[in-house]
């Protein structure tokens, strides 16, 4: 199967820690790289990762708080310095498009690459990026500003040729992408070979799903079905209920609920308060609901 992986540059939540960056990821997919949020030290975090710059086609802006979007500038400053020549194209949400063009007229008037901008309505579910094997759709999340996660989900793929069946039969070479698209094989003798005996299924369609700063949504599970990987934020423990609820956030308790209601088949954690110094309390409450959950840390890749 073709690499699907989340690569954790950044876990933690708006006041910076000795122990963690704020909100940063890269999304890999069949050879592609996207970044999701890109806070301050993102920059850094990708090198220490050894994720190369050039690789990334796309910026996925969940919100515009500053522990999601302050390195953003930077970055594209820095591209232009590595004499990018490839489109960056940058997705977030609609209202921060006035100033984003302000500040690139500001720090990068001439980066030196095409930088597009894509406005995003956080408040509908709608496929804002689509290629030959992904589609990227946002999901409506509730914070104290605009926001929405994103679900990053493979197209399905042709099934997997039987070489043995295909040997034995001596189909040409010339005939193997009709067969992956379904037709059957028809011999000298009229004899027909059904397609069933000449191919292997195909991989399974995998999907991941960034959920970002939100409030618990008791019908968000509605929109994750048939998730694989879900980071879901976890802010608070359940010590910090009332803070989760006014400052629009989840427990990490929630986000297992959110998690378990879906059917997931993994949970990850972040988005950590600078109080916890141990995240395992999150990690406890979680796995009391949902099993399957992990913590995401810097420099953590998971399979997806």
């Amino acid at each position: 199967m073709q690499p699907f992986k989340v690569h954790i540059l950044g876990c933690g939540s708006a006041k910076p820690t000795a122990r963690h960056f704020a909100s940063s990821q890269v999304v890999e997919v069949r050879g592609k790289l996207f970044l999701v949020d890109c806070a301050e030290g993102t920059q850094i975090q990708l090198r220490r990762s050894h994720i190369g710059f050039s690789k990334i086609g796309a910026v996925f802006i969940s919100h515009l708080h500053g522990d999601h979007c302050f390195g953003l500038m930077g970055m594209i400053n820095s591209f232009g310095l590595l004499d990018r020549t490839a489109a960056l194209h940058i997705y977030a949400p609609a209202n921060g498009e006035n100033i984003f063009h302000q500040l690139m007229d500001m720090f990068c008037p001439q980066p030196g690459y095409e930088v597009v901008f894509h406005p995003v309505d956080t408040t509908v579910e709608a496929v804002i990026y689509e290629d030959r094997s992904l589609t990227v759709t946002t999901i409506p999340l509730e914070h104290r500003v605009p926001c929405c996660g994103f679900l990053f989900r493979e197209k399905a793929t042709y099934p997997h040729i039987n070489k043995e069946m295909v040997d034995f039969y001596q189909i040409p070479y010339s005939q193997i992408n009709n067969i992956k698209a379904g037709a059957d094989w028809t011999m000298d003798d009229g004899t027909v070979v059904a397609n069933s005996r000449l191919v292997l299924p195909a991989d399974p369609v995998r999907a991941y799903a960034y959920c970002s700063d939100t409030k618990y949504l008791p019908h968000l599970h509605e929109r994750l079905k048939d998730v694989d990987l879900l980071y879901h934020e976890s802010t608070y423990g359940d010590d910090k209920l009332d803070n989760a609820s006014k400052y629009c956030h989840s427990t990490a308790r929630q986000a297992a609920m959110v998690a378990r209601d879906a059917g997931v088949k993994r949970l990850m954690l972040g988005h950590y308060s600078a109080r916890y110094t141990d995240e395992t309390v999150l990690l406890r409450q979680a796995q009391e609901i949902f099993p399957d959950t992990i913590l995401s840390d810097e420099g953590l890749t998971v399979d997806v």
